[in-house]
């Protein structure tokens, strides 16, 4: 079924997992990332940057992503990350989108607000989903760079004021992640995300979730993380494998035998991280 953010975060609250929200750089990865979750028999967030929906096409990934939802039988979700321009947001729900990102965080705590109210408005008359963020983290998302100095993590109480006033449907949280970073790994901070969790009472989103440790993943979905994001690891094996594909090939051949294997490399990836997503060693109500 082709369906929203709230939707498959309430299932996820409900039995106790996260959903993986997989970031689509280019269309030919898109089904393979599907297939994956439908072999799983599992929920998936397929997101894009504003950029990509761009490149693509909104309509374009719109008409894919439902379509192989039905044809599939997988609850999928098509989610724009990172918005901050609101003719972005407008065209994307407009156009289809199920989910949509505004982006403030970047913002005065009572702008964030304001303009995040506004989305929340506009999207929920149209049955859209939307996700917040408060904080900063760290990294370089679609060309923005925040300098390690300057993160800021998520106040728990600012937490609170500011999904009762914006709506929100989902709240992405800093806790020590970092957009891009796929040679290290991070410390999260599971305190603060104790504290945020036990005053907030919506799904919490993790950012930068190749830089996360998978040891630390039941961790955090056990204190209410319930959107999931990877896309730097995503591209990273793309690439590396299309790369590998194309040094070896000659130049008459179809492209589509150097295209499937990288295609297939994310395949692997997803399947491996909702497997762990799922969250099968713990029970099912936590508390």
């Amino acid at each position: 079924m082709y369906t929203t953010l709230k939707e498959v975060t309430k299932t996820a609250e409900e039995l106790n997992f996260t959903v993986g929200a997989f970031n689509a750089h280019n269309l030919e990865m898109l089904p393979e990332m599907i297939r994956a979750a439908k072999e799983m028999g599992a929920p998936i967030i397929i997101q894009t940057s504003v950029d990509t929906a761009k490149y693509i096409g909104y309509d374009v990934l719109v008409s894919v992503v439902k379509t192989m939802a039905e044809k599939e039988m997988v609850d999928a979700v098509l989610h724009l990350d990172h918005a901050r321009n609101f003719d972005d947001i407008k065209e994307a729900i407009d156009l289809g989108y199920t989910s949509v990102m505004y982006d403030g965080s970047h913002l005065p705590f009572k702008e964030n607000i304001l303009k995040t109210k506004a989305v929340v408005e506009y999207a929920h008359k149209k049955g859209v989903s939307v996700e917040g963020e408060l904080g900063t983290i760290g990294g370089t998302e679609e060309g923005i760079h925040v300098e390690e100095n300057d993160k800021v993590y998520t106040k728990p109480e600012d937490a609170r004021t500011f999904v009762d006033a914006t709506g929100i449907d989902a709240l992405a949280i800093a806790i020590g992640t970092n957009h891009g970073q796929f040679k290290s790994k991070t410390e999260v901070n599971l305190p603060l995300l104790k504290e945020i969790n036990a005053i907030v009472d919506i799904p919490l989103v993790i950012h930068g979730g190749t830089g996360v440790k998978e040891e630390d993943y039941p961790e955090l979905i056990n204190n209410g993380i319930r959107k999931f994001n990877v896309g730097t690891e995503l591209l990273v094996n793309w690439t590396k494998t299309a790369k590998e594909s194309f040094e070896q090939t000659a130049v008459n051949k179809s492209l589509r035998y150097n295209v499937i294997p990288a295609n297939e490399a994310c395949h692997d990836i997803v399947k491996h991280k909702i497997g762990l997503f799922l969250n099968v060693e713990n029970p099912i109500h936590i508390g």
